[in-house]
C-alpha cells in the first residue's frame, strides 16, 4: 500500500478498529474528519451508517480480504480461499492420505469458511468421507492450533494429515505433535495457509498455501485511488487473486503406504 501511495504522492495512515469486524459510526466519523483520499478496510467492513457517511463525503473505500460478504456494490480485493483449501487437501489426498483433519479459522469469517469448503470439496471429489469430528474450529492463533491439534491427535482414529486454516495454527499443531511424540512428516503431514516468512525456516519447513498479501494490498490501493479519480470500477468490484500451493518438507505419504 505504501509503495502505491508514495508513487501517487500520498502517505498511509493506520487506524485500528479494536478487533471489531464491522467498525461503528464513531470510527467512520473519525476517519472522515481526516478527509482521506480513500479508505482500505482490512478483514473488516462497514455498517450502513458508516458506508453512507463515507459516500456522502465522496470518500472512496475498498474492502481487502473481507471477513463477511461485503455486498455486490462494495469494491473488494480478496484471494481464492476455496481454491487454496482444495489444493492443500488434494495434495494430501494425492500423497495417499485418507483421514485428513482440518483446523479452521473463525467460522464467522468468509475466508475461513471458504478454505474449509475447499477442503470438503477435495475429499468429496476423491470419494473420501467428510468426518465432521475431524473438523475443528480455531481462531487463526497459535494457541488454537495447539489446543485443537491435541484434540485431533489424541483420538484413537487420529488423522494422518491435517490442513490448518493458517500458518500460525499449523505451528501450534507442530507443538502438539511434538508433545505427543509424533514426527512431522513421518507420522503426521501438515499443510498451512498464508506462506508467512516463518513457514520457510520452521523445522521441518511448512508446506502451505501462499496467499498473495502484497499483491492484494497493492491492488486495493490502486483500486481505491482509481475510485477517487471517478474511474469506472465496474469491471473490478470484486477481485480474487490466485493462491498457490508451496510444497516443502512437512508433507509425505502416510507411514506404511
Amino acid at each position: 500500500m505504501e509503495n502505491v501511495a508514495r508513487d501517487a504522492g500520498l502517505s498511509v495512515v493506520l487506524s485500528e478498529s479494536a478487533g471489531r469486524l464491522t467498525p461503528g459510526r464513531t470510527w467512520a466519523d473519525q476517519v472522515a474528519a481526516r478527509r482521506p483520499h480513500g479508505v482500505i478496510l482490512v478483514l473488516s467492513g462497514l455498517d450502513e451508517s458508516g458506508r453512507a457517511l463515507l459516500t456522502s463525503r465522496s470518500i472512496p473505500f475498498v474492502v481487502m480480504d473481507p471477513a463477511g460478504d461485503p455486498g455486490t456494490d462494495v469494491p473488494s480485493i480478496g484471494a481464492t480461499n476455496w481454491q487454496g483449501g482444495l489444493a492443500a487437501t488434494r495434495h494430501l489426498v494425492e500423497l495417499g492420505h485418507t483421514r485428513i483433519g482440518a483446523i479452521s479459522g473463525p467460522t464467522r469469517m468468509m475466508c475461513s469458511r471458504a478454505r474449509v469448503d475447499g477442503y470438503r470439496a477435495a475429499l468429496e471429489t476423491a470419494g473420501l468421507p467428510v468426518d465432521p469430528q475431524l473438523i475443528m474450529a480455531g481462531d487463526f492463533h497459535h494457541e488454537a492450533g495447539y489446543r485443537q491439534g491435541l484434540a485431533l491427535l489424541r483420538r484413537e482414529d487420529r488423522p494422518t494429515a491435517v490442513f490448518a486454516g493458517n500458518d500460525l495454527q499449523a505451528l501450534g499443531l507442530y507443538e502438539a505433535a511434538r508433545e505427543l511424540g509424533l514426527r512431522i512428516p513421518e507420522d503426521l503431514s501438515v499443510v498451512g495457509f498464508d506462506d508467512l516468512p516463518v513457514a520457510r525456516w520452521v523445522g521441518p519447513p511448512l508446506t502451505t498455501v501462499r496467499q498473495p498479501l502484497t499483491e492484494m494490498a497493492e491492488a486495493a490501493a490502486k483500486l481505491v485511488l482509481s475510485l477517487g479519480k471517478d474511474e469506472d470500477p465496474a469491471a473490478a468490484t470484486r477481485v480474487e487473486l490466485a493462491t498457490s500451493l508451496v510444497v516443502r518438507s512437512s508433507t509425505a505419504a502416510p507411514s506404511g503406504a
